[in-house]
């Protein structure tokens, strides 16, 4: 889901022509470390995609949002937000439920499937296994949904994941290497310098072979507003992305 992320990045306005729809496009992680903005985008993807005019979309986190982000490109429309719906599957053993029962539910499908915080199911159960099984069950519910939707518009998949500090644990490095396998598209969101009280980041975005890598910088300031301005155009090295373990620094 790249291109409903890069729109977000773009402040609503699409890269350019013939882009792929949901259904073609990869599932994409997004990773970063605490307090990274990691929720806050993954609600601006939440809000792009309620206004494309087709299905809702299902946020799924393990506690409610304290407060919306600030401006996050798209509008806080109403219509917007209640095109959201949350859940709030409080442990793994719930996760795999809601997603096991989403086969059954009813109702319009969802045009894009959303999970924030992953890292707080996986430490339940933190062997690769158990990952594997949850990318798996995510990946096949985001395809129950495509077929459900219909041709030419699918169900996208996002999911977000807090990434280690350098030198962490080897368990968490070949957990996040097994991801990737599952998620060939990813953003990463890095630190960068700012000024007082400013909380900036540097989003590099890899759409999974389907585009050039993208990249911009994303401050927010102390009352929460987020501001994006892209990075100048520039050939970068992404070799040091792929199966990056150094807790997401690319």
């Amino acid at each position: 889901m790249a291109e409903t992320l890069r729109r977000v990045l773009n402040l609503g306005s699409a890269a350019g022509p013939g882009k792929n729809t949901a259904e073609a496009e990869p599932p994409l992680l997004l990773l970063g470390g605490p307090g990274s903005g990691k929720t806050a985008l993954l609600f601006a993807a939440a809000l792009e995609a309620a206004g494309e005019g087709r299905g809702p979309v299902l946020f799924l986190t393990r506690r409610p949002l304290q407060s919306l982000p600030r401006r996050t490109g798209p509008a806080l429309e109403p219509l917007r937000l209640q095109k959201i719906r949350f859940q709030y599957p409080p442990s793994t053993r719930e996760l795999l439920r809601l997603l096991c029962s989403a086969h059954e539910a009813r109702g319009p499908a969802p045009s894009l499937l959303l999970l924030d915080g992953l890292e707080e199911y996986l430490v339940e159960d933190p062997g690769s296994q158990e990952a594997a099984y949850l990318a798996a069950l995510l990946l096949d519910t985001a395809v129950h949904f495509s077929h459900r939707v219909g041709p030419g518009q699918g169900c996208g998949l996002i999911v977000a994941l807090q990434t280690q500090e350098e030198g962490g644990d080897s368990g968490n490095a070949l957990q996040l290497a097994l991801l990737q396998r599952y998620f060939p598209a990813q953003c990463w969101l890095q630190p960068d310098a700012a000024g007082p009280g400013q909380c900036c980041l540097r989003a590099s975005l890899e759409p999974g072979g389907l585009g050039p890598r993208e990249e911009w910088w994303v401050t927010f300031q102390p009352d929460g507003e987020m501001t994006i301005t892209r990075w100048p155009t520039q050939l970068v090295d992404t070799s040091s992305h792929k199966g990056s373990s150094s807790g997401g620094q690319p």
